[in-house]
């Protein structure tokens, strides 16, 4: 008998496989992630954030923008109609998550959490249609690029959001 439980007890889910490879969550359809290690040099390190072979997808990058996020900020929730997002975090930790609203996804529903940083970079292709929220979890400013398929359109943006607490994404950022 297990006399030391306590209420609200929850077992931890696994993160990280015995080889150290991260745990990987079943995707949402269309959903593709990279995790690419840093190259220790002697006077630094060097990581490669994206290419073409790694084939995330077959869209072209033709827009990249760096976002900024003070500690505890959130942007949430948005997707796109058509245009792909990129996500590479570069300075800091941030939580990113998506949710599949799409009726006719095999993974409707579906919510994929993934804790991103520079210590262990990812590049995490986010299709359209799929609601996407990000959050600052470090203590200081946090850095992310956005390699997206389509330059944002400044007269008919390609961008669609619902608040942060919307009751339609079953998730609290």
């Amino acid at each position: 008998m297990n006399n030391w439980y306590i209420d609200g007890l929850q077992k931890d889910k696994q993160s990280i496989t015995a080889d150290w490879m991260m745990h990987r969550q079943s995707l949402i359809a269309g959903v593709e992630v990279r995790e690419v290690k840093n190259v220790i040099k002697s006077n630094g390190h060097l990581t490669e954030i994206y290419r073409k072979d790694w084939q995330l997808d077959d869209s072209p990058v033709d827009q990249v923008f760096q976002i900024m996020m003070q500690p505890g900020g959130v942007s949430a929730w948005h997707a796109h109609e058509s245009t792909t997002d990129r996500l590479f975090v570069t300075s800091g930790t941030m939580k990113i998550v998506l949710y599949d609203s799409r009726q006719d996804s095999s993974t409707f529903g579906q919510i994929n959490e993934f804790l991103v940083s520079d210590l262990r970079p990812q590049l995490i292709s986010v299709p359209p249609q799929v609601w996407h929220g990000v959050k600052n979890i470090s203590t200081s400013a946090t850095l992310m690029l956005n390699l997206v398929d389509k330059a944002y359109q400044y007269d008919d943006p390609d961008h669609w959001r619902v608040p942060a607490d919307s009751p339609a994404i079953p998730y609290k950022l």
